[in-house]
């Protein structure tokens, strides 16, 4: 069977169908969004950028205990191209995959994933409760605190600036600028 190359409409539709809580698809369209905008700095297909980052956990919610494995099932049923199965496979690196992440895409999915995480807990903590006024120091600070947003796993941020050959305070700074057009949309615009 031959494979098309999925829409947005698409993707956003397979992670209804598979994602029913608020954060999780909050999560999915946050690093949509950086997605699209790493992509625009690699100059690379934004809206393939997209529907990855929208349906990078695709199985998350619906499988935990196999993350990363059982989406392959599910983009399969559903014909996705293998290059973007193996991408979303890629971000699960070191953790639940030992597909290592080689495109500018993957290695980008792999850095942001975890980090959007930190950036949006970052943002809630301010007073102005806002993505769209936090610097990457504030968020650099939360980092080395390894006792907030505990379960944000700090190697594999770390790892993903180096696959990007980023230091971590600009790689910090272009996420913060990726999550900054769906403040509304991921519940972190604030009281701005």
């Amino acid at each position: 069977m031959n494979t098309i190359a999925p829409t947005r409409e698409d993707a956003f539709k397979l992670l209804k169908k598979y994602n029913k809580k608020q954060g999780l698809i909050r999560h999915a369209l946050c690093v949509e969004s950086v997605m699209a905008h790493f992509s625009n700095r690699f100059n690379e297909d934004e809206e393939k950028w997209r529907v990855i980052g929208l349906v990078h956990d695709l199985d998350y919610e619906m499988y935990p205990d196999q993350h990363c494995h059982k989406c392959v099932d599910l983009f399969k049923e559903h014909h996705w191209p293998e290059d973007y199965i193996r991408a979303v496979i890629s971000h699960g690196f070191g953790i639940c995959t030992d597909v290592k992440p080689e495109t500018n895409l993957e290695k980008t999915l792999y850095a942001v994933d975890e980090l959007t995480g930190l950036v949006a807990s970052s943002a809630l903590v301010r007073p102005s409760k806002s993505i769209l006024d936090i610097k990457a120091k504030s968020v650099k600070k939360k980092f080395k605190d390894k006792s907030f947003a505990a379960k944000i796993d700090r190697g594999v941020i770390k790892t993903g600036a180096q696959f990007l050959d980023m230091e971590l305070a600009d790689l910090i700074t272009q996420v913060i600028l990726g999550m900054q057009p769906v403040a509304h949309q991921i519940g972190l615009k604030g009281n701005l």
